[in-house]
């Protein structure tokens, strides 16, 4: 790689890197899995930025990340269904997504933004994957519609319809989880 592509992906793809991290964090459910799935993404990114025809960089990585999350996915499912039979064992249960640490001026606060963050990450580690991710893109990256289509290779028609029925659901369960 050139001088000046090395540049480019420096400029251009490392200051996704964060971004990329949450989305692998709320995809995976878990923050050492999701460093995991970033590394990966980052170095396939690296090897094929040279195939890189431009546009979002947001949007390329992030549908770079989504590609390394369903890779881990199939890897983790393999590891399960080997283990269950070779231990004839039940499934473990799924692990939630962890805390996200934020600022408050208190203790008091602290406690309070951390009991609605691990609410809020609770129903959404409910949802359906294909529903937690089209708002996790949206309402948490700010993605665009189109963005999301092209980083998820759906319609942009059913990314609309797909969101609308995520924000319902969601809106549903929370709800009802602060009814609890």
């Amino acid at each position: 790689m050139s001088n000046n592509t090395q540049e480019r992906f420096q400029r251009d793809i490392m200051l996704q890197r964060d971004a990329a991290q949450s989305l692998a964090r709320f995809l995976s459910g878990d923050a050492d899995v999701a460093k995991d799935i970033v590394q990966e993404a980052f170095l396939q990114a690296y090897r094929g930025f040279e195939g890189y025809q431009g546009g979002d960089p947001r949007a390329w990585i992030f549908a770079i990340v989504r590609n390394c999350h369903r890779n881990w996915l199939k890897r983790r499912r393999r590891k399960m269904r080997l283990e269950v039979e070779s231990t004839s064992s039940s499934l473990p249960d799924e692990d939630p997504i962890e805390n996200v640490a934020s600022d408050a001026d208190t203790p008091e606060m602290t406690l309070l933004r951390q009991a609605e963050s691990m609410a809020v990450q609770l129903v959404l580690s409910n949802m359906p994957r294909p529903m937690r991710e089209v708002l996790v893109l949206r309402e948490l990256e700010g993605l665009s519609y189109r963005r999301i289509a092209d980083v998820t290779a759906l319609p942009i028609g059913t990314v609309m319809s797909r969101l609308a029925r995520a924000r319902a659901q969601f809106q549903a369960a929370w709800r009802q989880q602060l009814e609890k």
